[in-house]
């Protein structure tokens, strides 16, 4: 669904020089939301700015600092658990009582079944980022990348991803199903495509940085490791 709050509409059946004359001369006149074009907007604005803006942020926040510091978790992990997650689950919840109200059945559109995949993965990105961060197990793949820090990757540009085709349905199909009565703007639409244009660009730009990132993760392996044969050593008087 749509992420902005400006809205028109046109008058459709006076034309233009039709009617009464309370439009203006092209017939374009402002009508107030109504309550269920206003609930579709707060839950779309909700999810948009969750999916589009602050999980791309937490994403860019790690791409970028994890190759100058090893501080670089607790601020990924608050973006987006702390900060994006309340906004996520609000606008989703905001979805469904939506849905309630027009009397849809469950499941009977894509951009239901989309929905509900995306709060699935989300919440598995964050139990898998969890795992993660508790358990290392650097003995177990001996120094190397674990495949489930892969998997993390994969499955959150999945998540950016398939959000950005969501509102894309949202803003050209789902919309309709309001009533109709206001158009979504052209700013709008191009606003979701800048945000989806920008994001990508500096996440490969970012990939640029990978060279630092591994010789740095390669330099603390190597120190794990001799701290851990240290210790393993005996004392000698």
């Amino acid at each position: 669904m749509s992420y902005y709050s400006s809205f028109s509409t046109r008058d459709r059946g006076s034309g233009k020089g039709g009617g009464d004359g309370a439009g203006d001369a092209n017939g374009l006149f402002s009508l107030p939301l109504s309550p269920i074009e206003m609930k579709a907007r707060t839950h779309a604005l909700l999810c948009s700015t969750g999916f589009l803006i602050l999980l791309p942020l937490g994403v860019l926040l790690a791409r970028y600092a994890r190759t100058f510091t090893n501080k670089w978790f607790w601020g990924h992990a608050v973006m987006q658990l702390v900060i994006a997650g309340p906004v996520i689950f609000a606008g989703w919840a905001m979805g469904h009582e939506l849905m309630t109200e027009l009397e849809l059945e469950s499941l009977h559109d894509p951009h239901q079944n989309i929905g509900i995949a995306l709060l699935a993965m989300y919440a598995t990105q964050l139990l898998l980022g969890a795992i993660i961060h508790a358990f290392k197990m650097p003995g177990l793949f001996r120094g190397h990348r674990p495949p489930q820090n892969y998997l993390h990757v994969a499955l959150g540009l999945a998540i950016l991803a398939l959000a950005a085709y969501q509102v894309h349905y949202g803003l050209y199909i789902e919309w309709l199903y309001t009533g109709g009565a206001h158009q979504i703007v052209e700013s709008a639409k191009h606003a979701w495509l800048a945000l989806v244009i920008v994001f990508w660009a500096l996440y490969f730009l970012g990939m640029a940085l990978l060279p630092r990132q591994f010789s740095r993760e390669k330099e603390g392996r190597r120190k794990m490791r001799m701290g851990e044969k240290s210790i393993e050593e005996p004392v000698h008087a």
